[in-house]
């Protein structure tokens, strides 16, 4: 215990404080509790596993299975955005630990601080826009106004992903990968971003997929695209889970505390997939899930 302390301690720390969660609803309600919530705690790890291995968002494998389960669209996002503070934030310090230590000096992943420099801010701002600005501005464009339509954006943003994606496979063979972000990049990441923060507000998902096919197709390295990826969308999830919290309330805390605990687990170990499986079978078999969640999504 002692040993597993001092190599993992905030995540032991996070286990212990877990387990105390669930305790705390007694012992009259701990077997209902397991019963009722407790496969949602395999869901964390395969979204996490998904959204940590390719760059996608966690709300692609929760987004569906949420609207199967004839959550209202308040909670849905609202859920989704909590659970994935949870595994995006360890597949960020996962994906950052990789930098520190085997990639700092390697040339493929220099453009790293640069694109989250460039990703992070302005994929707030187009968050909070959706969330908040739009309420006041432009109500016609507000997640209350749209909410009833999100099983068909959420359909059409997937497909549109998985065929983007799909494109994007027959850069993953280039010998030579862009090393430096360019002036064009410097431009495009910002711009992107925003478009992306604005989707991630409607869906939870958008900000990591677009700069992760958009670093692809600007010849940078796949592992660095997926890297950066998640850690951007860490960032834009703990700012969007702000809505959920303070203005609808919708977070459905029992799904949560399982699959949230979930998502850290497959947020831990997504990357040794990535490194293990080449980057050509990651992203093929993304792409036709996403694509067929997102089918499944418009019937």
């Amino acid at each position: 215990m002692k040993n597993t302390f001092s190599t993992h301690p905030w995540l032991t720390l996070l286990a212990i404080a877990w387990l105390l969660l669930v305790l705390l609803a007694g012992n009259t309600q701990l077997f209902t509790l397991l019963s009722d919530f407790g496969a949602f705690l395999f869901l964390g790890v395969i979204g996490a596993i998904f959204a940590n291995a390719t760059g996608a968002g966690g709300g692609v494998v929760f987004v569906p299975f949420f609207q199967q389960l004839a959550f209202t669209p308040e909670t849905v996002v609202a859920t989704s955005f909590a659970i994935q503070c949870c595994g995006m934030s360890a597949g960020a310090l996962s994906w950052g630990q990789f930098y520190r230590h085997t990639q700092r000096q390697q040339a493929n992943w220099q453009p790293l601080p640069g694109t989250l420099k460039y990703s992070i801010p302005m994929g707030l701002c187009g968050l909070w826009l959706a969330q908040f600005g739009f309420d006041y501005f432009l109500a016609t464009l507000s997640f209350s106004a749209l909410a009833s339509q999100l099983h068909i954006g959420f359909g059409v943003f997937s497909m549109g992903l998985a065929v983007a994606i799909l494109l994007s496979l027959k850069r993953l063979n280039q010998r030579h990968c862009q090393t430096v972000l360019g002036q064009i990049d410097k431009f495009a990441l910002p711009m992107l971003a925003f478009i992306g923060g604005i989707l991630t507000a409607y869906l939870s998902v958008g900000i990591g997929e677009i700069i992760a096919v958009y670093l692809i197709v600007r010849r940078f390295d796949v592992t660095l695209a997926i890297g950066a990826a998640v850690i951007i969308s860490a960032c834009t999830v703990w700012g969007g889970v702000l809505h959920g919290l303070l203005v609808t309330q919708a977070v459905n805390w029992q799904v949560v505390l399982f699959a949230g605990a979930g998502a850290v687990i497959g947020g831990r170990i997504a990357r040794y997939l990535v490194l293990f499986f080449s980057p050509r079978q990651v992203k093929l078999f993304f792409a036709l899930w996403v694509f067929v969640l997102g089918l499944i999504s418009l019937l």
